[in-house]
C-alpha cells in the first residue's frame, strides 16, 4: 500500500487551506462553481483554490472576480465526466478529466480536500481507486447534513448512496465515522446517534439492525458517544439525535424524499400567497417569517455529501448547485480541513480495529483454555 501523502494543512503556509475544485462537472458549468468559489473565498479569506478543467474557460471567468486573485491555481483538464457517464467507464477512460485530477491533489497532498459537483458514481469510484479506502473500513459513506430543531440546526445522516448493501460491522464503522464527523464538522462534544428502523422497539426490524445495535452500544462508552438506540423517520430532522445511521438504500430514498417535500413545501406556499389579492397582501405582512423558512428549508445551505472512509476528504456538492450550493460545499470542505479531520477520522478507525481484533484474540483464547 502507498504511503499517506504528507498532511496538506502542513504543506500550505501557516493559517491558510487549499482546496481541490472540480469546476466542469455540476449541470450549471464552470460560471457556477467560481461564482460559488467568489462567494466563499469572500467569507473565508484563509481559502485558497487549485481549480480543475478548462483553462480557457476558467481563466476569464476567474480573472473577473477579483476577490479570486492570487488565490486560484489554475490546472487544465481536456476531458470532463458527464452525468451520464458510467463509473466503470470512467474508471478505464477517466485520467485526462478535472473530476480525476481534482481528486489526485488530495491524494498528491496538495489540497486538504477536494469539492465537485458532478457524477456521484464516477467521483465515488475515481475516490475509492485513487485515494483508497483506510485500514478497516469494509464500506465507505457518504454523509449529509439534514435540517433538524438541533441547537446547531442540522444532523448527520450516512449512508445517504455510496452503498446500497451494510451489516452490522459496517453500521458500526458508519456510527464512529459519524460521531467523528459530527465532533469535527459540527462541534457536537459527545453525539447522540440512532440507528434508523422501522420501529424503536428492541424486537423490530431485520437481524443485523438488531446486532448492529449491540455492537454499536458496546462501543459507545470508548469512542465517545451516546447511542440512543433504534429511531424511526419521523426522528430524522428531530432534537432527538445528532447522527442518523443507515444503509446506502434506505438513506437515499429519505434524502430524496426530504428534499421533493421541501421543493412541494415552497411551492405549495408560494401558490397559497399568490391565490388572491387578500393573500398577496399577506404574504408582503409575512414576509420576514417566509424569508426565515425559506432559509431553514433551502437545501442549498446543507449542500454538500461527505465521502467517509478514505484516504482524504472528498465533498460533493450537488449536481444542479448554483453559486450559494457551492459556496456551501467549500464551506463545508474549509472546516473539515481546518479540523484535521481526515487524520483524525484515520485514527478513530484505527483505534476501532484494533479493539476488534484485540477482542477476537481475547475470544479466541478463552476459547482455547
Amino acid at each position: 500500500m502507498r504511503a499517506h501523502p504528507k498532511n496538506a494543512a502542513e504543506r500550505a503556509p501557516a493559517g491558510r487551506f487549499t482546496i481541490s475544485v472540480d469546476a466542469m462537472g455540476g449541470d450549471r458549468g464552470p460560471a457556477a462553481v467560481v461564482a460559488g468559489m467568489a462567494d466563499s473565498a469572500a467569507h473565508h479569506p484563509e481559502m485558497d483554490f487549485i481549480v480543475h478543467g478548462d483553462s480557457a474557460l476558467l481563466k476569464p471567468l476567474i480573472g473577473r472576480k477579483q476577490v479570486l486573485n492570487g488565490r486560484c491555481r489554475i490546472r487544465h483538464a481536456r476531458d470532463v465526466v458527464s452525468m451520464d457517464d458510467k463509473p466503470s467507464q470512467v474508471m478505464r477512460n477517466g485520467q485526462e478529466t478535472s473530476m480525476w485530477a481534482a481528486i489526485d491533489a488530495v491524494r498528491a497532498g496538495e489540497a486538504a480536500t477536494a469539492v465537485s459537483c458532478g457524477n456521484t458514481g464516477a467521483l465515488m469510484a475515481i475516490s475509492m481507486l485513487r485515494l483508497r479506502k483506510l485500514p478497516g473500513v469494509n464500506r465507505p459513506a457518504i454523509a449529509c447534513l439534514w435540517p433538524s430543531r438541533n441547537p446547531g440546526g442540522f444532523n448527520v445522516m450516512l449512508d445517504v448512496g455510496a452503498d446500497i448493501r451494510a451489516d452490522e460491522r459496517d453500521l458500526l464503522q458508519y456510527a464512529l465515522m459519524g460521531a467523528s464527523y459530527a465532533r469535527n464538522g459540527l462541534g457536537i462534544a459527545r453525539p447522540r446517534i440512532g440507528l434508523l428502523n422501522v420501529g424503536t422497539e428492541e424486537f423490530k426490524g431485520r437481524p443485523e439492525l438488531k446486532r448492529a445495535g449491540d455492537l454499536i452500544a458496546a462501543n459507545a462508552p470508548r469512542a465517545d458517544f451516546e447511542y440512543v438506540g433504534f429511531i424511526e423517520g419521523g426522528d430524522i430532522p428531530s432534537a432527538r439525535v445528532d447522527v442518523i445511521v443507515t444503509d446506502g438504500f434506505t438513506g437515499n430514498v429519505a434524502l430524496k424524499t426530504g428534499e421533493g417535500t421541501a421543493s412541494l413545501i415552497r411551492a405549495f406556499l408560494r401558490e397559497a400567497f399568490e391565490a388572491t389579492p387578500l393573500s398577496r397582501i399577506a404574504a408582503l405582512l409575512a414576509m420576514t417569517s417566509l424569508r426565515r423558512l425559506n432559509r431553514r428549508i433551502d437545501p442549498r445551505r446543507v449542500n454538500g455529501g461527505v465521502f467517509l472512509g478514505l484516504n482524504g476528504t472528498v465533498v460533493k456538492s450537488h449536481g444542479s448547485a448554483d453559486a450559494t450550493g457551492v459556496s456551501a460545499a467549500l464551506g463545508l470542505a474549509l472546516q473539515l480541513a481546518r479540523s484535521g479531520f481526515s487524520e483524525k477520522l484515520a485514527a478513530r478507525v484505527a483505534s476501532a480495529a484494533a479493539q476488534g481484533k484485540d477482542t477476537k484474540g481475547e475470544n479466541k483464547g478463552g476459547a482455547g483454555g
